[in-house]
Parts: structure tokens; sequence; C-alpha cells
């Protein structure tokens, strides 16, 4: 290499370096008796941009919350009775947005409950529910042939337990303003 194209070269990487931004990041100095092969940087995290880069039409900004993809699914469901810790429940056949998945009738999350005690479905985030429906059959059923309808209607999805037994109950939710349609599996096991 010619000593001419070095020196432009380390000119160029000098600019390139006192032209980035250094307002979200740390800095590292070079004392003057420090050579270039002493001198360490600590790795950095860099900003999100904020600003157009030279030379192009459009600008960059900060990226908000708004942004952000829409979450891959529907939210986590979690059933209780009144004054008991939640049980998550089983996620089935659910559309949202593009997508959604087809799942076969499933056994469901276990919670001992009494009968006739009132249930309440509660989600991870606070989704609008257009309607719901909560039907159940024996434990041992592969499928919802023979379901008994627990409750439905709009809002916060809340029936009553089923009478003594183990049973399976699904709740189908609709989700209000076309987010998608989800059915969530607990196994009761009602004394």
């Amino acid at each position: 290499m010619s000593r001419s194209f070095t020196a432009g070269l380390a000119v160029a990487v000098v600019i390139a370096i006192a032209s980035c931004s250094t307002a979200a990041r740390p800095t590292a100095s070079i004392q003057p008796s420090a050579t270039l092969a002493a001198a360490t940087l600590a790795p950095t995290t860099l900003p999100p941009a904020t600003a157009a880069l030279p030379g192009s039409t459009g600008s960059a900004r900060a990226s908000t919350a708004t942004d952000q993809p829409t979450a891959s699914g529907p939210p986590l469901a979690r059933l209780a009775a009144e004054g008991g810790d939640p049980t998550a429940g089983q996620l089935g056949t659910y559309t949202w947005g593009d997508g959604g998945s087809d799942s076969p009738w499933l056994p469901g999350a276990r919670i001992a409950v009494g009968s006739g005690e009132p249930l309440t479905v509660t989600f991870a985030t606070t989704p609008r529910v257009g309607s719901w429906r909560a039907r159940a059959v024996p434990s041992t059923s592969d499928g919802p042939a023979g379901a008994i309808v627990l409750g439905q209607g709009s809002g916060t999805p809340r029936f009553e337990a089923p009478e003594p037994g183990t049973w399976t109950v699904e709740v189908r939710v609709v989700f209000a303003k076309g987010a998608g349609t989800a059915s969530y599996f607990w196994q009761l096991a009602v004394d």
C-alpha cells in the first residue's frame, strides 16, 4: 500500500467516527501516551436510528410501541374460581391476524373447583371480547359431542362449574373488532 493511501484511509476512518452520533453511547478516549494497540473500546448497543442516513430521501424515526408487530397469537387465558388461584388454559384452535392453528380437542389444564362454583376467565392482556361460549363434556370424551353449555354471552366470560365429576371445559372466545377467535381448555375436577 502506498503511504498516501494509508493516510487517506486513516483520515476517512477518523471522519466516519467523528460523524457518528454518540448521544446514547459511551465514549472512549485515548490518552496522548497510549498507543492504538493498547486502546480498547467497550461493546455498546446502538440506539434506534432517529435521523435520515446521508444520501437517503426519507427520514428515519425512533421506533414506538405502535410500530411493533401485533402479537403472533391470542392472549393467554386464565380460569379461576372466586378467591382461587387462576390456572392458564390450553390454547386450542384459533385464528389471529393472518394466521391460526387447527387443534384437536384438548384434555385441558387441571383445576379443582366445587359444583356450582362461579368461574371467571381473565386474559393476560386486555382484549375486548365480542362473544364467548363455555361448554363441558366428561373428561374421557375425545370431542365435543354431547357437550352441555355452561354459559355464553359477551364481555368477561363468567359461568358456573358443572355437577361433580371430571370435565373438559372449552371456552370459545370471539374477540371484538375482528381480532380473531380462540378456544381454551381446562379439566375441571368438580367436588
